[in-house]
C-alpha cells in the first residue's frame, strides 16, 4: 500500500515538474517574441479571451506577458460598455427619415432658395411622401451656407433673361509668326447662335464698340449685354452701348462661369477649330472661323437646343443616300441625303 502511494506522489511531482517546465519554456518564447515584436497585433477574439479570463482566473497577472493589465482591464471597460450599448439600442420612436426624402429637401431648397420649410412641405406632400414640417426644417440647409443660396442664382437670372441677351468675349491664338491674335467672339444667348466675331492683334475699346454694332441689326437690337471686366471695354465702349440702349452687365472679377456660355462656345470653337489648325495671319484665321462659323450655326447640333442647330435643321426623311461635305478640310463634315 505504501510503495502504491509512493508511486503516486512521484508521478504528480514528475507532472508538475514537467508542467514548470513547459511554463518556463513558453514564457521564454514570449520572451523572445516580446523582444523582437514590443507590440504585438492582437485580434478581437482575442482581446476577448483576456477579458474574461481576467473575470474567472485571479492568478492571470502572473502568466500575463504580451500587453500590461491595464490593457485588459480597458478591454473589459470597452466590452462592457458596448454590450450596454447595444442593450440600449432604440427598438420604439419616430421612424427615421429615408435618404431620399433628405436628398429631395435639400435638392428643392437649392434649386429654390426663396422657397420656406412650409412651401418645401407642401411639395413634398403633392409628390405623396408624409413627412412632416418641422422633419423638412430640420434638414433644410442653413440659410447663407454652401448649400443654401439666399437669391437666385446666376444660371437662374441668365435663363431668366436669355431673349434679348447677348454676350461677347475674347481669347487668344497664337500664329505661325508668333503673334498673339485676340477673336472677339459675340453669342446670343437664346439661340446659341454666333452672331459676329473679329480678329485683331491690339483691340481697343473704340474697336470693340464697333464690333457690336456690325453683329446686330439696328431694327433688332439686343436689350441687354454680358461681358467681364476686359481693359479692351473701356469708356468709350460704354458710351456707344448707353447711345444703343443696351444695357452692360458687367460679371464679377476673376469669374468666369458667370459668363458661361460665352465661355462654352469658346472652348468648343477651340477644341473643334483652332487647336488643330496652323493659324498663318489675321486674314487666315477670319477665313477658318467664318468657315467654322457657318458650320456651327447651319449644321452643328446643340444639346440646349433638343439637338437641333441654332438656326435650325429640318430632318431629312426619305431613302436616299446619305452622303458628306466636308468642312474645314475635313476637320468635321456635313451630312445630307442625296436627292
Amino acid at each position: 500500500m505504501l510503495r502504491i502511494l509512493a508511486g503516486v506522489l512521484i508521478a504528480a511531482l514528475r507532472l508538475r515538474r514537467d508542467l514548470v517546465l513547459e511554463n518556463l519554456a513558453l514564457r521564454q518564447q514570449l520572451a523572445v517574441y516580446k523582444h523582437e515584436l514590443p507590440r504585438p497585433t492582437l485580434r478581437p477574439i482575442d482581446r476577448a479571451f483576456w477579458a474574461v479570463l481576467s473575470r474567472v482566473w485571479s492568478g492571470w497577472r502572473e502568466a500575463l506577458c504580451v500587453v500590461t493589465p491595464a490593457t485588459v482591464v480597458r478591454w473589459h471597460r470597452a466590452g462592457f460598455a458596448r454590450f450596454w450599448t447595444w442593450r440600449s439600442r432604440r427598438r420604439g420612436g419616430r421612424p427615421p427619415v429615408a435618404i431620399e426624402v433628405r436628398d429631395l429637401v435639400r435638392r428643392l431648397a437649392r434649386e429654390n432658395p426663396l422657397w420656406g420649410a412650409p412651401r418645401i412641405h407642401g411639395e413634398l406632400r403633392m409628390l405623396g411622401f408624409d413627412v412632416s414640417e418641422r422633419t423638412v426644417a430640420r434638414y433644410l440647409p442653413k440659410r447663407g451656407g454652401p448649400g443654401r443660396p439666399t437669391s437666385p442664382t446666376w444660371r437662374s437670372f441668365l435663363r431668366n433673361h436669355a431673349k434679348g441677351l447677348v454676350a461677347i468675349d475674347f481669347f487668344t491664338v497664337p500664329s505661325a509668326t508668333f503673334q498673339l491674335l485676340r477673336v472677339l467672339v459675340v453669342l446670343e444667348v437664346a439661340s446659341r447662335k454666333i452672331l459676329h466675331f473679329n480678329v485683331t492683334e491690339h483691340p481697343t475699346a473704340q474697336w470693340t464698340s464697333r464690333q457690336i454694332v456690325q453683329a446686330c441689326d439696328f431694327a433688332d437690337l439686343p436689350k441687354r449685354l454680358i461681358r467681364d471686366r476686359d481693359c479692351c471695354y473701356g469708356a468709350a465702349f460704354s458710351r456707344r452701348m448707353t447711345a444703343l440702349g443696351i444695357d452692360e452687365i458687367v460679371t464679377a472679377p476673376r469669374s468666369p462661369w458667370q459668363n458661361g456660355y460665352a465661355e462654352r462656345v469658346i472652348g468648343t470653337i477651340k477644341r473643334e477649330c483652332t487647336n488643330h489648325l496652323m493659324v498663318v495671319g489675321e486674314q487666315h484665321l477670319r477665313r477658318i472661323l467664318g468657315e467654322y462659323r457657318r458650320y456651327y450655326n447651319r449644321s452643328r447640333t446643340h444639346l440646349a437646343l433638343a439637338k437641333d442647330a441654332p438656326e435650325g435643321r429640318s430632318a431629312e426623311a426619305g431613302q436616299g443616300r446619305v452622303i458628306s461635305e466636308p468642312v474645314l478640310g475635313g476637320l468635321h463634315h456635313v451630312y445630307r441625303r442625296a436627292a
